[in-house]
């Protein structure tokens, strides 16, 4: 049977909730004929927890698969979002700076770029690190070397100077979250729980190893095979409830997490690096039914069978997540006016036609 967003939401907020703004069933004739299979939740009115709005969906009926209700998701790459937020925290605090090399943070980092490299390179991908998806055997569990932010991999050859455009790369954040304990003295995945998830009351939310139960995802049809999620780190670790991100969007735009200029900073889209920032993207496009474009912040992850897409429209005040659980599906680009994400999201945020 298929759990639709507008069941869900009908049963979960008062009919006073239940504004002309928000079409559901638009979303769900989105969601069923791209043929989606995760889960879907969307809030708008950020003003106010009472008038967050969640969807719900599942293509596949979770019984046959037994996978009960509440099951986390792993959050992979959008944990790099949440540790950008955790470095501008601590930017506002002094303890910071942005244009700072590395080595001030970690002077034993044994990179060859330490000294030149500084945490805005690695913020938005240009270090010049070496990348751990040029060796697959990084994430194994037999693997022989050292996941060690400071002194291990990471700290192998670099790929040439800092700078230049960007290159995803995974080593830039775990880094990151050495350089966080370096400057806080908590482990980043535990300052996340003091700063962000203690706060925003969740009860679900941490960084692996030690959550078993993850959502595992299929690849036409068949389960994925199992992996150590904890061997990301600082760069896809962190797993919770669709939920908490949605809590942490919206709490970035109410100024709980982070002041105005830390969050500009954060959110200053580069168009000369594809609009790259600080740990996201983010970039104005037009949705088809909104009069002008619209300001989307977009992180995205993926790990095995699992994607997960996280947009927050500032202006709207709406944020929209989606978790897919299948492969292949293809969500999209917002930017190229079609496709899943560009579909949903026009649905959430222009639910009136403009002729």
């Amino acid at each position: 049977m298929i759990r639709t967003i507008a069941a869900l939401i009908a049963l979960a907020l008062p009919s006073a909730a239940m504004a002309d703004d928000f079409d559901a069933e638009r979303i769900n004739a989105v969601i069923e004929q791209a043929k989606f299979d995760g889960h879907v939740a969307i809030s708008t009115r950020i003003e106010d927890s009472e008038f967050y709005r969640y969807g719900y969906v599942g293509l596949m009926p979770e019984p046959t698969r037994g996978w009960p209700d509440g099951l986390t998701w792993r959050w992979a790459s959008v944990t790099k979002q949440i540790v950008a937020i955790l470095i501008m925290r601590e930017v506002e605090r002094g303890t910071i700076d942005l244009d700072q090399p590395v080595a001030t943070y970690l002077p034993a980092f044994r990179s060859a770029n330490a000294g030149t490299a500084t945490i805005r390179n690695l913020l938005q991908h240009r270090a010049r690190l070496p990348n751990p998806a040029d060796t697959p055997a990084f994430y194994d569990a037999n693997f022989t070397g050292s996941r060690d932010p400071v002194t291990g991999f990471c700290a192998d050859p670099v790929t040439g100077a800092p700078g230049g455009d960007w290159a995803y790369n995974n080593c830039d954040f775990m880094v990151l979250g050495a350089v966080l304990e370096a400057v806080t003295g908590l482990s980043w995945d535990n300052l996340y729980r003091r700063d962000i998830a203690g706060p925003l009351g969740f009860e679900f939310s941490g960084a692996y190893p030690g959550e078993q139960f993850t959502r595992w995802g299929h690849i036409d049809g068949v389960r994925e095979p199992e992996v150590d999620l904890s061997t990301y780190g600082a760069s896809a670790g962190l797993y919770g409830e669709p939920s908490d991100i949605i809590a942490i969007n919206n709490a970035l735009m109410r100024g709980d997490l982070l002041g105005s200029e830390a969050l500009a900073e954060m959110w200053k889209g580069d168009p000369a690096l594809g609009y790259m920032a600080l740990g996201q993207w983010v970039f104005e496009v037009p949705l088809k039914g909104c009069n002008a474009p619209v300001k989307i912040v977009e992180r995205r992850g993926d790990i095995g069978a699992v994607q997960v897409r996280n947009f927050i429209l500032p202006d709207k005040q709406m944020a929209v997540v989606a978790f897919s659980q299948s492969k292949p599906f293809d969500f999209g680009e917002v930017w190229q006016g079609s496709g899943f994400s560009h579909e949903l999201l026009a649905a959430a945020a222009c639910p009136v036609e403009t002729k």
